[in-house]
Parts: structure tokens; sequence; C-alpha cells
């Protein structure tokens, strides 16, 4: 079993819609690419590219999404009978959650590594608050005139 039914999961969620159909839509994207966490905040796309060149690929990045496209020129020259890689055009692109950002992107035996960092602000990251107060043992009475 590949796939996985989310459904489930709306019922008992607020405001994670947009994750979910995330996660669905890079189920549906194929066998050819796979994210990994590499660390709390290090995560990388890996993506099979076989029969492309490093220049044939190019990769950008704005807002929260990276695209990659694979552009292969055609050669007239050679007639063949059959082709097992495919050399067509393509067009991947991943949406990306906020304050991640593309740090690299490498090529290594057919498969092209695009390295990610998420960073949050120091602003941001959660932080704890302090409760003034005085301590419940230090409990003083003001102005009260005692009962009869």
């Amino acid at each position: 079993m590949r796939t996985y039914d989310f459904s489930p999961l709306w019922r008992s969620t607020i405001g994670f819609d947009r994750l979910f159909d995330l996660a669905e839509a890079a189920q549906r994207a194929g066998e050819d690419n796979y994210i990994e966490r590499l660390a709390e905040d290090r995560y990388q796309i890996s993506l099979a590219v076989a029969g492309f060149a490093p220049d044939e690929i190019s990769v950008t990045a704005e807002q929260n999404v990276v695209t990659i496209e694979g552009t292969k020129a055609e050669k007239a020259e050679r007639e063949f009978l059959h082709r097992g890689i495919s050399t067509r055009s393509f067009r991947r692109q991943f949406s990306l959650a906020d304050h991640v950002e593309v740090r690299g992107a490498a090529f290594d035996n057919g498969l092209l590594k695009i390295d990610l960092v998420r960073q949050i602000p120091e602003a941001m990251k959660p932080r704890r608050i302090a409760i003034s107060g005085a301590p419940a043992g230090n409990m003083q009475q003001i102005e009260g005139k005692a009962a009869a």
C-alpha cells in the first residue's frame, strides 16, 4: 500500500487542510522524487533526472515554491528504435512551508539533490513568559474589616 487516506484526519484538525493537500500532491507527483528529513530543520528533495546534464536543468526558488525544470534539445542525427530513458522536458514544483529556504543544489549520478533549511526568526520562536505576582504564601489583606 503506497497511498494514504488523510480524510479521517480532516475531522479532528482545524487549519491543517493545506498541509494535507500538500502531502497528497507530493504523493501523486510520482515515483521519481522523494523528500527526506536530514535533521530537525534540514530537508532534502531528491529528483531522478537520468538522461539530463546539469546544464539542462534549472532550479528556481521564489516565495514558498521551488521549481525544477529540465529541457533537452532534440538531436535529429540519431534514429532510435526504443528509448528507455525519457528525454522530454519536465517541470516539477514543490510548495515549501513558511521560513524554509533553498540552500543549494547538487547533481550526482543522475540524481538532483536540493538542500532546504528552515530558519524561524527569533521574534517568531516560542518563548517562556514569566508570571508576575505574589507567591501564595505571602498573601496580605488590604484594607479589609474583620467580620463581626
